[in-house]
This record gives structure tokens, C-alpha cells and sequence, in this order.
């Protein structure tokens, strides 16, 4: 790679500090949406210093709500938790450690997800407008279901809509909550589940205004009835041709138009995801697949003035990962970045945390095709140049980076 993108990260950079944090908020000007990434779901200095920028775009920009790629229902604990809704005694940590109780429990129910929920719930305590916490993946297929049918038994009043779940979710009923035995056994289906699932969504939002608003039970209701659709379009075509990973990343956007309809226009909305979700992916090789993500949609729909998208990058370090899905975590070392990375250019440039904030006038100093560091839940080192790096212009697929030349592993509960 060249002397030049070393030179340009030179010249540009900030140290990682509460300042260069201050200028990261100030440059987020009047952003209804910041998406806050991750370069994997198991390092513990991208949540803590995502927790910190969260405070003070809380603080200092009126921010009222985070929006995290976890389940809807687990995430609805710690909401409650927080706002004061659950009449349950106990800490963030039970919280967390009952609420997030799918593989892999570790990215929720963390130390450092705790001492960022226990803030929430303190300065939630002196505040009118309580800053919410919610999840808006879409794993949580029969959680979903049962929360549906839950609510809806508990309000008689409601008795069409309940039938027309009970109809609906008979669908699923052989498959003995599994994911995956319906997955496989969904492509042979006629679209009949389809349609129920579809028709009860479009039934619930149509009936929302009769719903209790109490601790936002009818959020809550028509949250889980969406999760519960998309949820069956992706399992289906994850054992087809189709793009399931569209499918998730269209469903996460759904529902952040949701939170913002519920919650008022004007609502600002702080995302928590992983860099490949909210770092835009028309600027990486993603679209040469024809695949898109929440950080391309939400800034087509919302308007670049409009969205703030913040990547996270490594050198080396530790990580909390598995070698194979649903296997227990290990900690895991991640090697040194080689120098034609992205991260390694960043460490040659100076072996010190840094930020950059990219703007219309330096974009271009850091649009050199290259590779970018992504490590999920499941991570091989031996194999990491063939599959954990995703070629970006970096400089245009966010508007600011954070970069933590050594990381350590994330505290599991």
C-alpha cells in the first residue's frame, strides 16, 4: 500500500480521547440516526468506548433511545429494567444473564453491557423522556410468537386478533421450536404461512390504537408480530438461493422506522451493530453480491445530513469468539494486521488508538480499495486473510472511525 494513505492518517488522526470523543459528537451535527459499529461482537474496548460515545450523544444531543442487534424479546428485559417497568428486584447483570439466553449469550450479557444498563437506569431515575433500550434483530422467531399470543390472551377484548394468531402460528406448531427444522422443512411449504403471518402483522398495526399504551405493551405486541413475519421469509431462505442476509438487514431497518414511528419523527436513535450492518455497504464489495445492509438503507432513506455511521477497527489482540457455531466461547487471539489492511496501515501510521473523522473535504484521502477487518461469533485466525477482511473505501463507508491499536477479549457474564 502506499507512503500516502500512512501519511494521510497522520496528518488526519486525533488521539482517542474524551476530546477527540467531544469532536465525534460535534460532527454528528443534527443526526437523527448515529450507527455505532463494532469489528467483532466479542472485544471489550469497542463496547466500552461505544458506551461512552452513547452517554454523551445522550447528554449533550438528546438521544433517546439504543437500538442493538439483539432480539427483540430479550432486549424488552432490559428496556423494562431500565425504564422502570419491571417490577422485579435484581441487577443489570440478572438482567442480562436471564434475558439473553440464546447462543451467543456473550455479546448481551457482559460486563460491560451491564455497567452501560445499570447508567441507564440511573440517570433514566431524573429524566421525563426514559431513554429506551431495544433489540432489533430477528433470531427470535418463537419468543416472538409467544409474546404475540401472550398479550393477546391476556386481553380478551382482542379475541380476533387472537384467533387470528392462534391460525396463524399453527403453522409452526410441528416443528418443535426448532429454527432449523423449519428452515428445512419451509421450502416445501405453499405460501399459506405466509399470508397468516402477513395478515396478523397488518391486522395488529391496523388494531394498535386499541391497545394498551402501558409500558408501551402495544410497541411491544406489534414488534414481536414483525419479528414473527420476517423471521419466517429468512428461515425459508436460508435454505434457498435467495438473500437471507438482505432479508435481516431490510427487517432491521423495519424496525427502526417503527421505533421512529412510535416514538415520534423527531426521535433521535442511537444503532448498535457490527461494522458489516451499519458501515455502508455500497462502499465495500458487498454490492458486487448484490447485497445491502442497514447503514446503505438508512442512509438512502434518512439522507447522508441526516445518519452518522462510526467503525471500529484492531490491530491485534484478544476476542471472545467460537470455532464452530453454538460451541462454547473461547478468548481468542487475533494476529497482527497484515500492512496491505486497513488496520495495518492505521498501525503503521502510529502503534497508538486513534480517530478519524472523515468529511466531504478528505474523504477521498481514504478511498484506496482495501481490506477491512470483520470477525464474528464464529473466528479461525489460520484463516483470517481468507475470510476477515471485507475490501472498502473506508473513507466513504463511514463518516468517522476509531481505531484501538490492542484489545482485550469481552467480559462474559
Amino acid at each position: 500500500m502506499t507512503d500516502k494513505l500512512i501519511q494521510a492518517i497522520s496528518e488526519h488522526s486525533m488521539p482517542l480521547d474524551n476530546a477527540s470523543l467531544n469532536k465525534i459528537v460535534e460532527a454528528v451535527g443534527n443526526a437523527k440516526i448515529v450507527m455505532i459499529g463494532e469489528a467483532s461482537h466479542g472485544t471489550s474496548e469497542f463496547y466500552t468506548v461505544r458506551a461512552e460515545l452513547s452517554k454523551k450523544l445522550i447528554e449533550q444531543k438528546g438521544f433517546q433511545l439504543i437500538a442493538v442487534e439483539g432480539d427483540w424479546p430479550s432486549a424488552q428485559a432490559v428496556n423494562r429494567y431500565v425504564k422502570g417497568y419491571s417490577t422485579e428486584n435484581g441487577t443489570a447483570k440478572e438482567v442480562l444473564m436471564k434475558a439473553f439466553h440464546r447462543w451467543p449469550t456473550w455479546m448481551w450479557a457482559n460486563e460491560e453491557v451491564a455497567e452501560f444498563t445499570e447508567w441507564l437506569k440511573e440517570i433514566n431515575t431524573h429524566r421525563e423522556h426514559k431513554v429506551g433500550f431495544y433489540g432489533i434483530d430477528m433470531y427470535s422467531l418463537f419468543e416472538s410468537i409467544d409474546e404475540v399470543l401472550k398479550f393477546l390472551s391476556n386481553n380478551p377484548q382482542h379475541q380476533v386478533d387472537l384467533e387470528h394468531a392462534k391460525k396463524a402460528f399453527s403453522c409452526f406448531e410441528p416443528y418443535n421450536r426448532s429454527h432449523e427444522h423449519y428452515a428445512i422443512s419451509a421450502v416445501q411449504f405453499s405460501d399459506a404461512c405466509i399470508h397468516e403471518v402477513t395478515g396478523l402483522l397488518s391486522s395488529l398495526r391496523n388494531h394498535q390504537d386499541h391497545f394498551s399504551s402501558l409500558q408501551e405493551s402495544d410497541l411491544n405486541v406489534v414488534m414481536n408480530a414483525l419479528v414473527a413475519k420476517n423471521a419466517e421469509s429468512y428461515y425459508r431462505e436460508m435454505m434457498s438461493d435467495e438473500k437471507s442476509w438482505n432479508t435481516r438487514d431490510y427487517h432491521m431497518v423495519e424496525a427502526i422506522h417503527e421505533l421512529h414511528k412510535y416514538h415520534g419523527e423527531e426521535t433521535k436513535i442511537i444503532v448498535w451493530e457490527h461494522n458489516t450492518h451499519i458501515g455502508d455497504a455500497s462502499e465495500t464489495s458487498m454490492k458486487d453480491e448484490q447485497l445491502i445492509n442497514v447503514g446503505q438503507v438508512i442512509r438512502e432513506q434518512y439522507g447522508k445530513e441526516n445518519t452518522y455511521a462510526i467503525g471500529f477497527g484492531t490491530y491485534e489482540g484478544t476476542v471472545i469468539a467460537a470455532d464452530r457455531w453454538g460451541d462454547p466461547f473461547e478468548i481468542i487471539t487475533v494476529p497482527p494486521a497484515s500492512l496491505n489492511k486497513w488496520e495495518g496501515q492505521l498501525h503503521a501510521a502510529s502503534p497508538d488508538d486513534k480517530v478519524l473523522l472523515f468529511t466531504n473535504e478528505n474523504r477521498q484521502l481514504f478511498n484506496e480499495w482495501m481490506g477491512h477487518r470483520a470477525i464474528g461469533v464464529v473466528y479461525d485466525p489460520a484463516y483470517e486473510a481468507y475470510g476477515n477482511y471485507v475490501p472498502s473505501r473506508v473513507g466513504s463507508r463511514y463518516d468517522a472511525f476509531i481505531y484501538i491499536d490492542q484489545t482485550t477479549a469481552l467480559r462474559p457474564l
